[in-house]
């Protein structure tokens, strides 16, 4: 079983990242507080959450050559030691919260403004992560189990 070691969130677009021990997820909210969590309009629901391998964040630090804090990636989920579905329609526990994957979290050029190359760097097989709708509501909190959900 894998680990979440870290949560992050942030309120409007380009707006700075706050780091939390622990977090409520809700269906129609997604993150509390992270402004991305909403859901505006049926079907409008596909990067609820968003999640990234602390492996691959510390491969693409590696391939760029600096050293940054994986919430620069504006990622919501951090994970250890678990390998995120690359699967549409995948399903992941973390306690009592699932989250459903929905598609790759494909970097943007923000990233090369953090670092040139960056995005480069996230592209190849999901690096920069996976993007994910809520299917059932819970908290969350750093140190929690992750797992793949069995049907």
């Amino acid at each position: 079983m894998g680990k979440l070691t870290g949560i992050a969130r942030h309120d409007h677009p380009r707006g700075p990242i706050e780091t939390i021990d622990s977090v409520e997820v809700t269906v129609d909210g997604g993150l509390h507080g992270d402004f991305r969590g909403t859901v505006r309009a049926p079907g409008k629901d596909k990067r609820q959450v968003s999640l990234i391998e602390a492996k691959d964040w510390d491969a693409a630090m590696a391939d760029v050559g600096h050293s940054l804090p994986w919430w620069h990636r504006r990622a919501n989920l951090l994970v250890e030691d678990f390998d995120l579905p690359q699967t549409p329609g995948a399903r992941i526990r973390i306690g009592d919260v699932v989250l459903e994957v929905t598609c790759e979290c494909n970097p943007c050029s923000r990233m090369d403004e953090l670092v040139d190359g960056l995005k480069l760097a996230l592209m190849p097989d999901w690096r920069g992560g996976a993007l994910a709708r809520v299917i059932s509501g819970g908290t969350i909190s750093v140190g929690g189990g992750i797992a793949i959900e069995q049907d």
